[in-house]
């Protein structure tokens, strides 16, 4: 009996896009930073956690796969104060 790949298109559209991402110089690395002081584990074992992620071995909970999302977006920028009338103008 052939038992095929699970259908996972949006964690397989995750991998593609983080990949690409992670490809950048170091930016594994400050995720891995990032994961390491707020979860309290290495910042060796938060890099090693995301290569096999990356690698499809295994599949994140979804707070870790939005987690990791947040990260790679960067810092939110404040919104400008919108109370002013001059804004509508």
């Amino acid at each position: 009996m052939f038992l095929g790949k699970k259908d996972r298109p949006y964690f397989e559209a995750w991998l593609r896009r983080t990949g690409k991402q992670f490809a950048v110089s170091g930016r594994l690395t400050q995720t891995a930073m990032v994961l390491a002081a707020e979860d309290g584990e290495t910042v060796d074992y938060w890099r090693s956690q995301l290569r096999v992620l990356l690698d499809g071995e295994e599949v994140p909970s979804l707070a870790l796969l939005t987690r990791i999302d947040a990260i790679l977006a960067g810092p939110t920028r404040p919104r400008p104060n919108s109370d002013s009338q001059g804004a509508l103008f």
